[in-house]
């Protein structure tokens, strides 16, 4: 069961985007009583997932509108961006067609949503076979938004895509989460050497020069 959402909850409505398949339903269904699902299922139309999140200042309700593999068939719909107050855009780290089609999702929110917070995220960093690394990742540079690595399977960095759009929607620099999100058990282990190596590349590439290009060349 899912946490009953306390009245008077500030509610927001997060847009999540990104290529069919690169973990967005498998990310979101993380918390409370999503299961994560081993089979990506291509459901038409969109899902909507009331996901709340206790912080240092209230409780936060984010109705996160999945589009559930509807970009498969044809793109999405302006009505999936109209009225959306932060968005989340996702890519694949193992696929680098789903990072070159970023800017696509981006162009697509801010045409219909304008100045609204958002957050670039890599999933599938589990996967040793990483193929969209660090320094190649600079879009979010460009744009002045925050990007993070996340593992949907392992639950890792779940909470802080969240966290940042709290902190910006709230309008609260310093808000904090009160308790860890209620998550489902991780289905993988994560090799900590290698979160340490990436965590340390994200770092220095916030040093490299930006390419000329908006996508970037793998």
């Amino acid at each position: 069961m899912t946490d009953e959402i306390p009245e008077n909850t500030p509610t927001f409505k997060i847009i999540l985007v990104g290529d069919g398949g690169v973990g967005k339903t498998t990310f979101v269904k993380r918390h409370l009583s999503g299961e994560f699902r081993k089979e990506y299922i291509a459901t038409v139309g969109v899902e909507v997932h009331p996901l709340v999140f206790y912080t240092t200042k209230c409780p936060i309700c984010f109705n996160v509108w999945d589009t559930a593999g509807q970009e498969r068939f044809g793109g999405l719909r302006d009505g999936y961006y109209i009225e959306g107050d932060a968005a989340i855009i996702m890519f694949d780290v193992t696929s680098p067609e789903t990072y070159g089609n970023v800017p696509v999702w981006y162009r697509d929110i801010v045409r219909v949503c304008e100045n609204i917070p958002m957050v670039l995220c890599g999933n599938k960093v589990d996967v040793k076979d990483r193929k969209v690394r660090a320094k190649q990742i600079s879009f979010h540079r460009r744009k002045n938004i925050p990007y993070f690595d996340i593992s949907a399977k392992s639950n890792y960095n779940f909470e802080k895509p969240f966290l940042y759009l709290a902190r910006r929607l709230l309008g609260d620099p310093n808000l904090t989460l009160e308790k860890a999100p209620a998550l489902a058990p991780p289905v993988v282990d994560l090799d900590q050497e290698a979160m340490i190596a990436n965590e340390k590349e994200l770092k220095e590439a916030q040093n490299y020069e930006l390419p000329d290009e908006d996508e970037d060349n793998f």
